[in-house]
Formats: C-alpha cells, sequence, structure tokens
C-alpha cells in the first residue's frame, strides 16, 4: 500500500505541469493562437450559413458571400465602438478644462475636510489620466485591423476544410477520439450559436435603452453612449461596467453636480440588470446555464491572456471547455461545478444510426 500512495500525486502534478506550459505557450504566441482560435469560433457560428448557400451555389461562391456577411457584422460591432470611443474623445479633449476645474474642486472640499490622500489620488485621476484611457481604448481598437485580417484568412481556410475534416474525425482510423470530438463539436457549435444569439439581442436592447434614456435626459453624445453600450454588452461584467461608469463621469462635468450624475448612473444600472438578470437567462435558458464565478474568471483571465480580444472570446474559451469536459468520463465532474445544476454536463449518447445520419 505504501508504495502505491505517490502515483495519484505523480498523476495529478503531469496534467497540471501540462496545463501550465499550454497556457504559457497561448501567452507567448498569442499573435498566432488568438486570432486562431476566434477563427474557429466564428467557424462555429457561420457554418449554418456556408452549408445552406452550399446548396443553392457553387462551393467558392457561397464561401464569398458569408466571408462578406462575416466581415459586416464584425465592422458593425468593431466601428459602433471606435466611432463611440472617438466621439467621447472630442468631446472630452473640447471640455478638458470644465473636466480639470471639477476635479480641482473635489481636490479643494476633499483636502478641507481633512481628507489627506485627496492630493495623491487626484493626481492621478485627473482629466489626463481620463483623456489617455480614452485615446488608448481608441488607439487599440484601430490596431485590430491587423488581427481580424488574420482571423478572416483562417476563417476562410477553415470553412474550405470543414467538409473534409469532418470525414477524417468519422473514419474508422480516429475512432474511438474522432466520434467524441465530433459529437463535442456539434453540441460546442449549437451553444456558441445560442450564446452569440442572445447576446446579440441583449446588446441590441442595451444600446437601444441607454440611446433613448440619454435623449431623454438630455446626456450629450446619446448615439455615442448607446453605441458604447451596444458593442460593450458582448464583454460579460467588463463591458457594462464600462457602459456606465463612462457615461457618470461625463455627466458630472455636463451638469456640475453629483445628483444627475447618481441618478444616471442608477438607471443605466438598472437597465444593465435588468436585461443581464431577466432577459438574457429566459432566452438563454437552462443550457448555457454556467456558474456566475466561472464567467468573471473567464473574462479576466482571457483579458489578461489575450487584451480585448480574449474579454470578447473568453466565456465562449470557457464553454468549449465545459462541452469538451463533459465528453470526457473522467472530466465530467469539472463540467459539473462550473454549472449551475450541471445543465451543460450532460452529454447526450448517440446511436450508431444517428452518427450515419449525422455523416
Amino acid at each position: 500500500m505504501a508504495n502505491e500512495m505517490p502515483r495519484p500525486a505523480g498523476r495529478t502534478i503531469g496534467p497540471v505541469a501540462t496545463g501550465i506550459l499550454v497556457l504559457a505557450l497561448l501567452f507567448v504566441a498569442q499573435s498566432i493562437f488568438a486570432p486562431l482560435v476566434f477563427s474557429l469560433f466564428i467557424i462555429a457560428l457561420v457554418l449554418p450559413c456556408q452549408t445552406a448557400l452550399e446548396r443553392r451555389l457553387p462551393k467558392l461562391l457561397a464561401l464569398m458571400v458569408t466571408l462578406l456577411v462575416t466581415i459586416a457584422v464584425i465592422v458593425t460591432v468593431g466601428s459602433s465602438l471606435a466611432w463611440g470611443f472617438s466621439k467621447l474623445g472630442q468631446w472630452l479633449f473640447i471640455n478638458a478644462e470644465r473636466f480639470q476645474n471639477i476635479y480641482m474642486g473635489w481636490t479643494d472640499w476633499l483636502e478641507e475636510h481633512g481628507v489627506a490622500i485627496a492630493g495623491p489620488l487626484i493626481e492621478q485621476f485627473n482629466v489626463s489620466w481620463l483623456l489617455g484611457i480614452v485615446r488608448t481604448m481608441a488607439a487599440r481598437l484601430h490596431s485590430l485591423g491587423g488581427f481580424l485580417l488574420l482571423v478572416l484568412i483562417f476563417v476562410m481556410l477553415g470553412l474550405l476544410e470543414v467538409a473534409d475534416f469532418r470525414k477524417r474525425l468519422l473514419s474508422p482510423s480516429a475512432q474511438p477520439y474522432g466520434q467524441l470530438i465530433f459529437t463535442c463539436n456539434r453540441r460546442l457549435a449549437s451553444k456558441m450559436r445560442r450564446y452569440m444569439m442572445v447576446r446579440t439581442l441583449a446588446s441590441i436592447f442595451t444600446g437601444l435603452a441607454v440611446w433613448l434614456f440619454a435623449l431623454g435626459s438630455g446626456l450629450e453624445l446619446a448615439a455615442a453612449w448607446g453605441a458604447i453600450a451596444f458593442a460593450l454588452n458582448y464583454i460579460p461584467f467588463l463591458g457594462p461596467l464600462f457602459a456606465t461608469t463612462l457615461p457618470t463621469l461625463f455627466a458630472i462635468a455636463q451638469y456640475d453636480s453629483w445628483v444627475p450624475a447618481l441618478a444616471i448612473f442608477s438607471v443605466l444600472n438598472v437597465v444593465q440588470f435588468v436585461i443581464g438578470s431577466y432577459i438574457e437567462p429566459r432566452l438563454t435558458g437552462a443550457s448555457l446555464d454556467i456558474s456566475p464565478f466561472a464567467v468573471i474568471f473567464a473574462v479576466f483571465f482571457w483579458s489578461f491572456m489575450w487584451g480585448v480580444a480574449g474579454a470578447f472570446i473568453g466565456v465562449p474559451i470557457l464553454i468549449a471547455f465545459i462541452v469538451y469536459c463533459a465528453g470526457i468520463p473522467s472530466m465530467q465532474w469539472i463540467a459539473a461545478l462550473l454549472t449551475d445544476g450541471g445543465a451543460m454536463a450532460a452529454t447526450p449518447k448517440r446511436s450508431p444510426s444517428e452518427v450515419d445520419a449525422i455523416s
């Protein structure tokens, strides 16, 4: 018995060390792996469109139409965010003096009331700092052009090879792992499409609600706030946080008072809460009932790994991880821990006739 005790520890250390090395590789080679993973995510979303078009059009023409639709969607989301931040940067540059006076007033008021740390804090949190954040985010959005170009190249090559790859997975020489990957990929693609459909509907509702509220309250740059709320809503937690904090900061400068700014902050949070806590769960259902802690961790972790692209793709990567864990009997407990009620952990078994029908 004493000789058998070290074996479980050795079996645990090996996979953990391998996982750490894989994550290190993903971080170091993010310029390759980030667009590759992003392209696989897009392929899972647009493959039904490609398949439907191939029934009516030649394969290359169907591929061209699919790529054009994909480019249009990506440009719409990306340009709305870039346009919104560019408008904010222009407005902030014009009204920089107004912001600086407000911050100086805060400094004087806090120091009069004995808050000694106010000075160093205000020196960091000033108009130059805020303008730098807006400029940095706008620059990062503009730098995504090369990233998206590489993504589209991967998408084009991937869509051309999907049919052949499916045949190779179902070939006898690839079994039993080929069938496992094939089944998990089908479930994953279905969940990805449902996830993006729900996020898109929620983003549209959020953008419209923020735009209408900004118009009704007299907040400047109403269209920019709506565009930013629409695009950032694709990033869970972090996106809504920025989409509510930035208008509040700008409302302070516009109204020179805390009261309307707090009212705007409260209403925007109510909008985000209603859409995120009531509308999205009802649209999603139990099929994507993931632990909120796991979602937050995925967003922060992958944003650290791959920046803006990682923040956007973090939850889909988490969904893929859960689906594959659910497909492997020895790892189903991980899928059960990462989901509320284990809804995604149940992997349906397919009969041979079903597999033949799919192939």
